[in-house]
């Protein structure tokens, strides 16, 4: 059998090569990033059916984490196996994993069948890219890795309002069936629609030694996070004992890794500065998008008053920028080659903004408009991490490559909002305790939580949270910064 990639892709008009490509692909990429946060709205009514409300985030967590684990490991199975044959396997776990999550009698039932379903949606999001990287010519790659940014953005967004649409008119069971008639319809475009390449014809032996020491390592971390971001300080007993075995794991999967002969992780690659520097930006990117998305709409609600009604709108131009951003970049990659040197120039000023937004109290407008701005500018990162490691790493080693930069991304925003969480709290807490005391309160009612206190303290309250915030924010710019000297220490910026 021919070695798959062998013979470049066909060169197919862009017409035709858009709607050969982007179609199938769309849709398991569309189903993987919509699964993480359309049940936001529906917890409370699972948790109201199911009971254990004290353990209902473990229902978004399971997934998180699954998916996170799931991405390098999809990336090297498609690497050996085939990419689109395991397109159709992440499909087949989603499917199943759905039904399961629709029919669990139980939160704990419910939380394994999501973790099933992790590990089919973040296989559906590594393989997504890396077939962007088979299917399109380098030139081309960039643009189509915007139309992936573009879905996994809207997917965000949309996930919550058809999450909440689905609970309210047929209950919270309905938002996991509604991805059985997806995933047929997703694996029947990539039947009729990609072309079918057979796996390499190098021997492969899965290295599951690695991938259980990887697993010890993500899911110690990824807890040790969440117990940081919902408390808002690292000193317990209980985060430090996931930190150590997390660090012990990390070292046992590094002294595997460097012996094995097929690694789960490709470190010969990582050590090339065009892949371990664009998967560090990819990281600080996750770092400041998910922060902002995060933080932002506590923000406007604690220190603004915002009404919640209006903090959707006001965070739209995020998503739309995101989008817009990322089929810019796209198309100027696409036109004149350049690659690194977009986020280079595009994220200097996204930190002045964010300083500006850190420092300076703006309007309603002000606001929305520096958030429109950063975000398009921020569009200018994820399609050039993407196009940068997957020409550096080759055909062979293709989904290894962009496995590496998915999981960057997760890790760099769990990483990212944990620490910004972790100074929220700490700051205010250090500048008024009676601030920290309130923050449930204002997070849920806005400042007329506060209206039963003296004019004093509600004045030196609000002080501590906007000086919170402050530092928050300028901690989202250090995440920019330091993306931004990451993109110009970038040795390729030309295709």
């Amino acid at each position: 059998m021919a070695p798959r990639d062998a013979a470049p892709p066909p060169r197919a008009t862009s017409d035709k090569l858009f709607f050969r490509v982007f179609p199938p692909l769309m849709l398991p990429m569309f189903l993987g990033v919509v699964d993480q946060t359309i049940v936001a709205t529906a917890l409370p009514a699972i948790s109201a059916d199911l009971g254990d409300v004290e353990r209902i985030s473990w229902v978004v967590i399971a997934y998180l984490i699954a998916a996170t684990v799931a991405a390098p490991v999809y990336g090297r199975l498609g690497d050996a196996l085939g990419r689109r044959r395991m397109m159709f396997v992440a499909l087949a776990v989603v499917g199943v994993a759905s039904l399961l999550c629709a029919v669990a009698p139980s939160l704990p039932l419910l939380a394994a069948a999501r973790v099933l379903q992790g590990l089919g949606g973040g296989g559906l999001m590594a393989l997504a890219q890396s077939l962007i990287g088979e299917a399109v010519p380098p030139r081309e790659r960039a643009r189509y890795q915007g139309y992936l940014a573009t879905v996994f953005v809207t997917s965000n967004a949309f996930g919550p309002l058809a999450g909440g649409y689905l609970t309210e008119a047929f209950g919270w069971r309905s938002i996991f069936l509604i991805n059985l008639p997806v995933a047929v319809l997703a694996a029947w475009l990539v039947r009729r629609f990609l072309e079918a390449r057979g796996p390499s014809g190098e021997p492969f032996r899965f290295d599951f030694p690695g991938l259980g020491w990887f697993v010890l390592f993500i899911v110690p971390a990824l807890l040790g996070l969440e117990r940081i971001q919902s408390a808002g300080t690292p000193f317990t007993p209980a985060v430090g004992a996931l930190v150590a075995v997390s660090l012990l794991s990390l070292a046992l999967l590094l002294r595997r890794e460097r012996r094995a002969p097929h690694p789960l992780l490709p470190f010969a690659l990582l050590r090339k500065p065009d892949i371990w520097r664009p998967d560090a930006l990819a990281a600080c990117h996750g770092a400041a998008l998910v922060s902002l998305i995060t933080f932002v709409p506590i923000y406007l609600r604690v220190v603004r008053g915002t009404a919640a009604s209006e903090i959707g709108l006001l965070m739209l131009p995020i998503a739309i920028g995101i989008g817009a951003g990322s089929m810019t970049t796209g198309r100027l990659v696409s036109r004149t080659g350049r690659t690194t040197i977009f986020p280079s120039l595009a994220l200097i000023p996204v930190v002045g903004l964010l300083l500006m937004l850190a420092v300076f109290p703006l309007s309603q407008a002000g606001v929305a408009a520096v958030l429109a701005t950063s975000a398009f500018l921020m569009g200018s990162v994820m399609g050039v991490v993407q196009v940068t490691v997957q020409t550096a790493a080759g055909s062979n080693m293709l989904g290894a490559a962009t496995g590496s930069v998915a999981f960057s991304r997760s890790v760099g925003a769990a990483f990212g909002t944990a620490l910004a969480s972790m100074l929220l709290f700490a700051s205010v807490a250090a500048i008024d305790a009676e601030a920290a005391r309130h923050f449930a309160a204002l997070v849920e009612h806005g400042p007329k939580a506060l209206e039963g206190l003296a004019p004093e303290v509600r004045e030196g309250v609000m002080r501590a949270m906007a000086q919170g915030f402050g530092l928050v924010f300028a901690l989202i710019a250090g995440y920019v910064a330091l993306g931004c000297a990451l993109a110009w220490s970038i040795p390729s910026k030309r295709l």
